[in-house]
């Protein structure tokens, strides 16, 4: 087939929701399918290049960071891509059109297929349903909901990248997305977990956001009263307000603030870590903790819907509720203490990892496209 992906956020740029977009593409492009991408551009990327055999093209759009995308900056995108999209669809005479989020990429999908008929297929990420993110979102969805309901209705195909968010979906828009989970490769997969050491060695990864809740998770640390120390990966709006928690409760020792850094780099970090921290308040299946199930990582997280795939509580971590952090600081303190029943669940979560096999992600969206490119024009209902 000939794929045409719209992302409005691609590697470099964007966080779990692109690289997914990224992954899935190269898959399909080693399976011998030809894939362009057509996302946003900041003014240090080419706007052409070839990647993995994916060929990206990008417009430069109103986008001023690659870690942070406000609603304006958004629209931004689907403007900037319009026309580009369009010659794509005449010039290059794609089979099917792949939109990773229904908000924003899903709006330019539909006046695609209203101008030129093509077919397109919708997956849907968390933050763009509504309920995924409900503390920046929701009074956004209520205002939109009357322009989202047809980007739904309109598609071929639909999937979603979780549990969680597939049964947002069908409790919003009445439909039945089919699940396929974020994949990544599973070369590098550890053979055997590590035994933990006498420090317990954590590590976060993600977004400064309130999403993320670090500053929470750094406060609910300081009353640790067992060795540990932190890898905290990333960078973002709330940067300031961690370092300030760090220096408050005396962690500079403690907590190591690496920044964003390579894919290798935040793998060697995985591979020395025990536990991966998730105190989020919303998430949906993100790369970064699959690259930790991967490298045999436990992972104690808040007890939300997103984390149901990654987590399974008892077997290869822990989901606790976040009301205090006491329930949070029970869980650290009793795996500190169990050094192999800490083993069994770090053993335990290489093989939960292989339910995100990149291949078997790969088997999958390439049915759908196919049944959408060929076939039935609503498969995924």
């Amino acid at each position: 087939m000939k794929i045409l992906v719209l992302c409005y956020e691609y590697p470099p740029v964007g966080g779990g929701g692109g690289r997914m977009a990224h992954n899935v593409a190269s898959a399909l492009v080693r399976r011998g399918h030809a894939v362009r991408v057509q996302t946003i551009r900041l003014p240090d990327l080419p706007p052409q290049e070839i990647r993995e055999g994916v060929e990206i093209f990008r417009t430069l759009g109103f986008r001023r960071r690659a870690d942070l995308c406000t609603v304006p900056e958004m629209f931004g995108y689907v403007l900037s891509s319009f026309l580009p999209a369009l010659r794509h669809l005449r010039d290059w005479k794609p089979d099917i059109v792949h939109a990773h989020f229904a908000v924003p990429t899903g709006a330019l999908a539909l006046a695609c297929r209203l101008l030129t008929g093509k077919n397109y297929v919708l997956t849907a990420h968390l933050g763009d349903l509504p309920g995924g993110n409900p503390d920046q979102t929701a009074g956004l969805f209520k205002f939109l909901d009357p322009f989202i309901r047809p980007i739904w209705k309109a598609a071929a195909g639909l999937s979603a990248s979780s549990s969680f968010a597939a049964g947002l979906a069908r409790a919003a828009y009445g439909v039945k997305p089919r699940m396929i989970l974020n994949g990544i490769s599973m070369n590098g997969k550890r053979r055997t977990a590590t035994r933990p050491s006498d420090i317990l060695h954590l590590a976060a990864i993600g977004r400064f956001n309130p999403q993320k809740n670090f500053p929470w998770m750094i406060r609910a640390l300081a009353e640790c009263r067992f060795p540990w120390r932190l890898s905290l990966i990333g960078d973002g709006t709330q940067r300031g307000e961690v370092e300030a928690d760090v220096r408050k409760s005396g962690l500079q020792d403690r907590v190591n603030l690496m920044g964003w850094v390579t894919e290798d780099a935040m793998r060697e970090t995985l591979s020395a870590t025990d536990v991966l921290l998730m105190p989020s308040t919303a998430e949906g299946n993100p790369v970064a903790a699959i690259e930790a199930l991967k490298q045999g990582v436990a992972i104690l997280g808040s007890d939300i819907g997103g984390l149901a795939d990654l987590i399974q509580p008892g077997v290869n971590g822990f989901a606790v509720p976040l009301a205090t952090p006491e329930a949070f600081r029970e869980k650290l303190t009793w795996l500190s203490a169990h050094p192999e029943s800490l083993l069994e669940m770090k053993t335990a979560s290489l093989e939960v990892a292989t339910r995100f096999d990149l291949e078997k992600i790969a088997d999958d969206f390439e049915s759908l496209l196919t049944s959408a490119a060929f076939g039935e024009t609503h498969p995924a209902r």
